[in-house]
């Protein structure tokens, strides 16, 4: 028998993951990181409720640059899990199963949650 030189399964470097399958991911990671940033709110929370020196102590570390990249980063995770939840409430219904439709609501999601989140930080920041 000779021996056949032959990828024995697909890898990063020859499959390309389906939108589809990218979403599913994502929606799985922004369910950790939403459970992580309410850590952060209680943190919050607590400190608001510690008195003024521990609060600004929480806002000096949450209004840093590093602070504010991670709030971007929770907010855009919670509007691309209302996003994708809404999705997956569709297809529980029984809509948007053909493929097409299904890679089209996923660059919806996609490009709704960032709109969200950049439409949540310009308004923040007008009122502030």
């Amino acid at each position: 028998m000779a021996n056949i030189e032959r990828p024995l399964s697909p890898h990063l470097q020859v499959y390309r993951l389906p939108i589809t399958a990218i979403t599913s991911i994502l929606h799985r990671i922004t369910g950790v990181g939403l459970g992580l940033g309410t850590l952060l709110l209680a943190w919050w929370l607590i400190a608001a409720a510690a008195g003024p020196s521990y609060f600004a102590l929480v806002q000096a570390v949450l209004g840093s640059w590093l602070g504010r990249l991670i709030m971007l980063g929770f907010t855009w995770a919670l509007f691309y899990h209302l996003c994708n939840g809404i999705r997956h409430l569709a297809w529980d219904l029984g809509h948007g199963y053909e493929k097409a439709v299904a890679a089209r609501s996923a660059w919806i999601v996609i490009i709704a949650s960032v709109a969200l989140t950049l439409l949540a930080w310009i308004l923040a920041y007008a009122w502030k």
